[in-house]
Formats: C-alpha cells, structure tokens, sequence
C-alpha cells in the first residue's frame, strides 16, 4: 500500500524560475470521484496511471503504474474528462526536500503553486522565500478539480 503525505503553497515572485528547468506535463482522468481518482499522465515521454484514495488531512493512498506513453496519449485524447490538464514542473531542492513547482497553462493559465512531500503530517519543514500561504486543505487546488473548475473560472479576488 502507497501513502502519499504532501503539502501545497501558493507561489510568490519569480525567484524560483531561476532555480530550476520546466518539465512538461499532459494529465487527464477517469476518474474525479473524491474516494478514488484514476488519473493518465504522459511526462515527457513516459506514461503512468495513478489511482489515489481519499484526502485526509494531508494524506492520501497512492499507487502509481508506468504504461506506455502511447496508451497514455490515447487515454488522454479518448477517454479523460476535458479539458485536459497541462503544466510545466519545476523541481527545486531546499533544505533537504524537494520542492515540486507547478505552472499551469490551457484554462488553468495564470495558477502557479508549489507541493513537497513529507514523512509525516507534523514533520517541520523550513520553506523557501518564495513560498506563501498554505492551500493543502483547498479542494480548488487539487488537479481533478481542475478540470471542473478551472482557474480561469475561479472568482478573482
């Protein structure tokens, strides 16, 4: 069994473009039911399915699956809610985490936030200055809610 334990934070500034090169990313899925998402993702040129459980606090069970990038093309075209999420990510090291920095594009453009993968839920964590506030508990930011409501739609404040 695969548990995932991640926080995420909004983005301030530009100085995390510096520090690291953009990978491109193609998700969709098959799933959004908040119990269970089934999601295809191509990286580069590589394909996975993920199926992850339900959110609790900051943790979740994950199994992730490596197929191939063609099946992932398709499965993207064919079968994935729309739209379709693309993003370029960012990996950047700070004080002995990665930090994983999403920029996104299509009708998400404009969102830019960061995750970073923990031990634990109360494990401390020293933040990079370019990090603002915490949205872990904010189902907008989670990518299947993505497709449903895009950021380009979200009540801009």
């Amino acid at each position: 069994m695969g548990k995932e334990i991640e926080k995420k934070f909004l983005i301030t500034g530009e100085e995390w473009r510096k520090l690291a090169e953009g990978v491109s990313y193609r998700q969709g899925y098959l799933s959004t039911v908040k119990e269970r998402t089934v999601r295809v993702r191509t990286i580069g040129k590589t394909g996975y399915l993920t199926i992850k459980g339900l959110t609790v606090g900051a943790t979740r069970l994950e199994y992730e699956y490596e197929i191939s990038v063609s099946d992932s093309n398709e499965m993207l075209d064919e079968l994935c809610e729309k739209p379709i999420i693309e993003k370029n990510r960012y990996k950047v090291e700070f004080d002995g985490l990665i930090w994983e920095i999403d920029e996104f594009f299509g009708e998400n453009e404009g969102l830019v936030y960061a995750e970073v993968e923990l031990t634990s839920e109360d494990q401390e964590i020293k933040k990079p200055a370019w990090i603002g506030d915490e949205v872990t508990g904010d189902p907008r930011f989670f990518n299947s809610n993505l497709i449903a409501h895009p950021y380009s739609k979200w009540e801009k404040k």
